[in-house]
This record gives structure tokens, C-alpha cells and sequence, in this order.
């Protein structure tokens, strides 16, 4: 998990990288945290887009799906 902003125009996007599971499955995945976080993202081969910085919200929300999460950055 990090938060990126270059080549973005400066915005902030949450990064999520290294998710074991399959597409279809990261979709969904990805459709129920950015409906947590209430904003949009994408999913990328093997990653999960989030827009703004989210970081908090999707650890919490990771952890209790149960999957390990490790924090990458700031």
C-alpha cells in the first residue's frame, strides 16, 4: 500500500500492489473498497487504484478482510 502522485498532475493516488487473488476477484475487491472510501479508482494487472489518500481507511478495511497489509512510504 502507497500513495503516489507523480504523473498524476499532482493529485494523490492510493496504490494497492501484491493482492493475492485472481481478476475477477480483485474487481470486486476493488468495487467494495472504493465504495468504502466513497471516491473512484481503477484496477491495473496486479494493482488497485484509489483516488486521494485513502491509506487509513483501506488498511482498516484490509485488515479486516484479513488480509496482511504493509505500508509503503509515508
Amino acid at each position: 500500500m502507497s500513495r503516489e502522485t507523480k504523473g498524476r498532475g499532482g493529485k494523490a493516488v492510493s496504490v494497492i500492489r501484491g493482492v493475492p487473488v485472481e481478476d475477477a476477484a480483485l474487481e470486486a475487491l476493488a468495487a467494495r473498497l472504493k465504495k468504502r472510501c466513497g471516491t473512484g479508482g481503477t484496477v491495473r494487472p496486479g494493482t488497485i487504484e484509489i483516488q486521494g489518500d485513502h491509506r487509513d481507511t483501506l488498511v482498516a478495511e484490509l485488515t479486516r478482510l484479513g488480509y496482511r497489509v504493509k505500508r509503503a512510504g509515508g
